[in-house]
């Protein structure tokens, strides 16, 4: 009889397992092509492709081999905790990379506890999501831009009347294509003023919006 009950049990684990790897797969191919063909496409940034995957297949295993166990409210508070503490404890995201970190995490808890429902249901969801990012990036007609901050030393070149000398001159000296510039704190003992740039990235550009500010000597 125990020989039987445990026959049962493997076969029961071996079904759970095959739903597991059909969901995973099905969530990885939504998710991975909105990553690479909506979002990498434009933004060229791969330190977020790679976080953006792994976090997807994470959240999907928690919430997927969590969804059948009876959780505490202490144990499910204690988890968000934890992302919160993360998130606290890391760089702040710009819009654009925690919109699409916000959709991936919700496709990936849809595609975990849908196991319930039927594949048309959810194929019709993921599409959804899909559907409406493109419509969204066709209409926006989205384009990254480049920002620099730059230590400027002719603040003569600062003045309204000036803009065309002065966008000139960045251009040439930093081989950049402005769109638009700021002017920042002007010190005029130094004769230096802060100016913020933003600048068409070429696809080998390397644009990195965390560095603000040169570092103290």
């Amino acid at each position: 009889m125990e020989q039987i009950l445990n026959a049962f049990n493997y076969s029961g684990n071996m079904i759970n397992a095959i739903g597991l790897l059909k969901h995973l797969c099905f969530n990885l191919i939504f998710v991975w092509g909105i990553i690479h063909f909506l979002y990498y496409k434009k933004s060229h940034r791969q330190d977020y492709y790679f976080t953006f995957l792994l976090i997807s297949v994470s959240i999907f295993m928690i919430i997927f081999l969590l969804s059948s166990i009876k959780m505490k409210v202490g144990f499910a508070l204690g988890l968000f905790a934890v992302f919160g503490i993360l998130r606290y404890r890391t760089i702040s995201l710009p819009v654009r990379e925690m919109s699409y970190l916000f959709v991936l995490i919700t496709l990936s808890v849809i595609n975990a506890l849908g196991i319930r429902l039927g594949w048309n249901v959810l194929a019709v969801a993921n599409i959804s999501f899909v559907i409406i990012i493109i419509i969204a990036d066709l209409i926006l007609n989205y384009k990254r831009k480049g920002i620099k901050y730059i230590k400027y030393d002719r603040i003569d070149l600062c003045k309204y009347s000036k803009r065309t000398e002065l966008i000139a001159d960045i251009e040439e000296r930093f081989e950049l294509k402005v769109v638009k510039y700021q002017i920042g704190a002007i010190d005029c003992l130094k004769d230096m003023a802060l100016i913020k740039v933003w600048y068409e990235p070429t696809d080998e550009d390397m644009i990195d919006e965390e560095i603000v500010k040169l570092p103290k000597e």
